[in-house]
C-alpha cells in the first residue's frame, strides 16, 4: 500500500500514485486563440473543403492570414465565403460597418463551419445529383458523402477546428539521462514546448493589447506550431532538430511500416516462437525438419512441463521448471515424446506466397542450426548461405490438425502459380541422375544379358558394367504390374545398367522410362526391345544413343507421378530420387578444373572476319553511303553473329563427359552463355545509359580480361544490381496494394463440383447471338 496515496505535493503540485499513471494520464494545453486541425484542411481530399465548398488553396489564405473571408455579408456587395484583400476589408469595414462581418484564421474557419446547415446541403447535393455529370458530379458525391457522415455521426464540423490540444502521458514520450549529464528526448516534446512556448507568447500579447499584425503573426506562428506536432512537414518545410533532421511528429509515430499499427500492433512478436540459420538437412523426409535441442527446449517447455508432471518425473510445475532449466536427463527423454507427432511451421521472410510458411515434423539434431529438406528450398526461395528461418509452435489441438492436414510441406509439391511441381530436384540431385542414366557406346561389359535387375546390380558391384553400358535384361523379371504388353513380356529390354537403377524408385506400375519423353508415360515403345536369340551387338550398333534424364523431364516424372499417385507416392518418390541424386552424384565425382574450359581453336578467325566486316562498313560509313544509326546497327549484328558462331562452335566441341557440359546441359547449373563467356568471347555489353557499347568485349574469362574490357563489363554488373533492389521495392509495393483492393471481394458463388470445366455454348436471343 502506498503511505501517501492521494495526497498532493504543495511544492511541485503531483499526486502520490503509482508511477504507471505516467503511461495513462493525459494532459492538454487550453490555446489563446483556435486552430485547425491539419488533417482535415490538408488532407486529400481536403475534408473543411468539402464541407465549406471551398478550395484547398483559399482555406490556406484563410488560415495563415493570407487573406479575409466574409463571414455574413450584411448590406456589402460580396457574397458570403469571398475571399478579400487586407485593403478590400478595410474598406468595406469602414463603408458598411456592423453589418458586415468578415475575418481570417482559423476563428473565422470556425464560425464558417458552425454556421453550415448539414441537413440543409444535404438535400441541395441530393437534388444536385440527379442532374451534375462530369466533374461536378464526383465533386457533389464526395461533398455528400462526407456531410451524410457528419449526420449520421452527429459530430459537428466546427469540431475540425480544435481550442484546446491534448498532451499524450509522458512515459510515452520519455526523457532519458545520457552518462555526461546530458538528456536525449523525444521529439514530441521539442513540438509542444514549441506549442507551448508561442501560446504563451500570444496571451501575453493578448493582454497587452498588443498590435493586430503582431496577434495576427503570433497566431499564424501557433497554428504552424500545431500542424507541425500533429503532422510535421505536411505542410511547407518540416520543423528541423539538431543536426538538421526533421522531428517525428504524431502522424510520424502512426504512419507507415515503421508506425504503431504495422510495426506494434499487427508485427508483434510471438510466444512459442524463435529464429535460426538454416543449413541442409539431406537426411531428412521431405515433411521433416532438424530442430537443435536448446531450440526445442525452449520452444516446447509447456509441452514438457505438463509431461514431467504427468509421468510423475516432477512433483510439481515448480520443479519441472527447474529440471528444464538444469538440462536434467529426464527433460532429454520427455523432448522425445512430445515432439513426436507435433508439428512446427517453418516461415522464411520474405513470405511472397503461401509456400512461404509450411508445416514440418521435428526431428532433434545437435548444433545450433535448423536443417531444411534440401527439396523444399525452392518453394521458400532460401539458400544455405546464412538465410535464417522463423520457427512458430502451434499450440491448440486445431492448430495442430490443421498444420498436419493442411500444411505439411509433403502436401505442397505444386507451384500455385503455374501447377507446376515446385520441388523438382536441383544441383547435385539433377546431375547425379543425370550422370546415372546417361548412355555411352562402348563402355565395359556392353552387350551383355540379364536375368534380373539384382544380377545387374551384382555385375556393377564387380565392376564388369558401369551405369552407363547399354545391356538387355529379360523383360519378364520385372514385376507383372509393370505395365508391359504380351509381345514385350517375352522379349528382351534394351537399355541401360543405370536406367535400371533409377527405375526401381518408381512405383511398381508405373512404365518403365527408357528415354526422356512424355510419350514414354503411355508406355515404351517396341523399337527398344529384341526378340530372343537376336544378336544384341548387332542390335547395339544400329540404335542411337539416348538422352539422359535431365532436371526439366525429372519434373515431368513428378508431375505424371502426382497425377496418377497423389500426395503420399510423391513425396516418397522425391525423397528416393533425392537419395538417389546425392548418392550418384558423389559416386560420379564431378569436378570442374581450367582444363574442362576448352579453348576454341577457331576463335581467331572468326574475330578477325568480324574486325574486318566492321572496317569494311566504317569504310561505307566514312564515304556517307550509310547514317551513323545504320553504322551502329550493323556493327552490332556483326558482333552478335560472331559471338553466336563461337557459341555453336563450342557447343560441338564439347565432349558429352565434360563435366562443364554435364552441368549445364543436365540443367544442374550455369547456362550456355556462361560457358561462352568462359571459353569463347563475353560479347557486348551494355552502357550505363542500357544502349549497347559498340566495342566488344573478345576476351573470355580463360584468357583474362583487359582493363578496358573489365570497366566496359562493370556498367551492366552495376545497372543489374541496382535495378534488382529497385524492381523489389516495386513489387513489393504493388503485391501490397493488390491485397488492398482486393480485400472485400469474397466468393459467394457454390462450388458447382465441376472438376473439368463447365460446358460454354453462345448466349441467345430468339435466333441472334448475343455473345458468341
Amino acid at each position: 500500500r502506498i503511505r501517501y496515496k492521494g495526497i498532493v505535493c504543495d511544492r511541485c503540485g503531483v499526486e502520490v500514485t503509482s508511477s504507471k499513471v505516467r503511461r495513462e494520464r493525459m494532459g492538454h494545453i487550453e490555446l489563446a486563440a483556435p486552430v485547425t486541425h491539419i488533417w482535415y484542411f490538408k488532407g486529400i481530399p481536403s475534408r473543411m473543403g468539402l464541407v465549406l465548398d471551398m478550395s484547398p488553396r483559399s482555406l490556406e489564405e484563410i488560415i495563415y492570414f493570407a487573406s479575409y473571408v466574409v463571414i455574413e455579408p450584411g448590406d456589402a456587395p460580396v457574397e458570403k465565403k469571398q475571399l478579400l484583400t487586407e485593403r478590400e476589408y478595410r474598406e468595406l469595414k469602414r463603408e458598411f460597418g456592423a453589418s458586415f462581418k468578415a475575418g481570417m484564421g482559423a476563428e473565422a474557419i470556425k464560425d464558417l463551419l458552425a454556421n453550415v446547415d448539414l441537413a440543409g446541403e444535404a438535400d441541395q447535393l441530393k437534388r444536385e445529383l440527379q442532374e451534375a455529370t462530369g466533374q461536378k458530379r464526383v465533386r457533389a458525391v464526395r461533398r455528400f458523402d462526407i456531410i451524410e457522415a457528419f449526420l449520421q455521426s452527429d459530430n459537428k464540423p466546427q469540431w475540425m477546428v480544435m481550442d484546446v490540444v491534448p498532451v499524450i502521458p509522458p512515459d510515452l514520450r520519455p526523457m532519458v539521462q545520457l552518462e555526461g549529464g546530458r538528456f536525449a528526448t523525444s521529439d514530441l516534446n521539442d513540438l509542444y514546448r514549441r506549442v507551448i512556448n508561442r501560446n504563451n507568447r500570444l496571451k501575453r500579447l493578448l493582454d497587452l493589447n498588443a498590435p493586430g499584425i503582431i496577434v495576427q503573426n503570433e497566431k499564424r506562428m501557433l497554428q504552424e506550431a500545431v500542424d507541425a506536432l500533429i503532422d510535421n512537414g505536411r505542410r511547407g518545410r518540416p520543423v528541423a532538430g539538431p543536426g538538421n533532421r526533421p522531428l517525428k511528429s504524431l502522424s510520424h509515430m502512426l504512419k507507415g511500416k515503421q508506425g504503431r499499427f504495422r510495426q506494434n500492433l499487427l508485427g508483434k512478436r510471438v510466444d512459442y516462437s524463435g529464429r535460426s540459420v538454416i543449413d541442409v538437412g539431406p537426411f531428412l523426409k521431405m515433411n521433416q525438419m532438424g530442430l537443435p535441442r536448446p531450440m526445442a527446449i525452449e520452444l516446447f517447455r509447456p509441452f514438457i512441463m505438463k509431461e514431467l508432471t504427468t509421468r510423475s518425473l516432477a512433483g510439481n510445475v515448480k520443479s519441472a521448471k527447474r529440471k528444464i532449466d538444469k538440462a536434467d536427463e529426464d527433460v532429454m527423454d520427455v523432448l522425445e515424446d512430445v515432439i513426436k507427432e507435433h508439428p512446427v511451421l517453418l516461415n522464411r521472410a520474405p513470405t511472397l506466397h503461401r509456400l512461404g510458411i509450411q508445416a514440418f515434423e521435428p526431428v532433434l539434431v545437435s548444433g545450433k542450426a535448423m536443417r531444411l529438406h534440401p527439396l523444399v528450398t525452392e518453394a521458400y526461395n532460401a539458400d544455405f548461405d546464412g538465410d535464417q528461418m522463423a520457427i512458430h509452435v502451434p499450440l491448440s489441438d486445431e492448430a495442430q490438425a490443421e498444420a498436419r492436414l493442411l500444411m505439411l510441406a509433403a502436401g505442397h509439391i505444386l507451384a500455385p502459380k503455374d501447377g507446376k511441381p515446385i520441388v523438382a530436384p536441383s544441383q547435385d540431385m539433377v546431375i547425379g541422375n543425370y550422370y546415372l542414366t546417361t548412355e555411352e557406346v562402348g563402355r565395359e561389359g556392353e552387350g551383355m544379358i540379364f536375368s534380373s535387375v539384382e544380377e545387374a546390380k551384382i555385375a556393377f558391384a564387380s565392376k564388369v558394367v558401369h551405369y552407363h553400358t547399354r545391356v538387355g535384361i529379360q523383360t519378364s523379371a520385372f514385376p507383372s504390374a509393370k505395365p508391359f504388353t504380351s509381345e514385350q513380356r517375352e522379349k528382351i529390354l534394351v537399355t541401360s545398367v543405370g536406367k535400371l537403377i533409377f527405375n526401381e524408385i518408381l512405383p511398381v506400375d508405373f512404365p518403365y522410362i527408357n528415354e526422356p519423353s512424355e510419350e514414354n508415360f503411355k508406355g515404351i515403345d517396341d523399337q527398344f526391345f529384341m526378340a530372343p536369340g537376336e544378336d544384341i551387338n548387332e542390335f547395339l550398333s544400329d540404335a542411337p544413343i539416348i538422352g539422359a534424364f535431365k532436371k526439366g523431364f525429372l519434373s515431368d516424372v513428378i508431375a505424371e507421378v502426382y497425377k496418377r499417385y497423389k500426395v503420399t507416392e510423391t513425396s516418397l518418390l522425391l525423397d528416393r530420387m533425392k537419395d538417389l541424386g546425392y548418392d550418384k552424384s558423389t559416386e560420379s565425382g564431378l569436378t570442374v578444373s581450367m582444363n574442362d574450359v576448352t579453348e576454341l581453336t577457331e576463335k581467331p578467325a572468326i574475330l578477325e572476319d568480324a574486325h574486318k566486316q566492321v572496317a569494311t562498313v566504317t569504310k561505307q560509313f566514312r564515304r556517307g553511303l550509310i547514317t551513323d544509326t545504320e553504322r551502329y546497327q550493323r556493327v552490332t549484328e556483326i558482333w552478335t553473329k560472331a559471338k553466336d558462331i563461337i557459341q555453336d562452335k563450342l557447343i560441338e566441341s564439347f565432349e558429352p563427359t565434360n563435366p562443364i557440359f554435364m552441368m549445364q546441359d543436365s540443367g544442374a547449373r550455369g547456362n550456355i552463355s556462361n560457358f561462352v563467356q568462359l571459353a569463347g568471347m563475353r560479347g557486348l555489353m551494355a552502357g550505363p545509359g542500357g544502349k549497347i557499347i559498340e566495342l566488344p568485349v573478345t576476351a573470355n574469362f580463360r584468357e583474362g580480361l583487359t582493363v578496358m574490357e573489365m570497366f566496359i563489363s562493370t556498367h551492366g554488373a552495376r545497372k543489374g544490381m541496382s535495378d534488382t533492389a529497385l524492381k523489389t521495392a516495386n513489387s513489393g509495393y504493388l503485391t501490397r496494394r493488390l491485397v488492398d483492393v482486393a480485400q472485400d471481394v469474397i466468393v459467394r458463388e457454390w462450388d458447382n463440383d465441376a472438376d473439368r470445366g463447365v460446358p460454354v455454348q453462345a448466349i441467345m436471343d430468339g435466333t441472334s447471338v448475343v455473345e458468341p
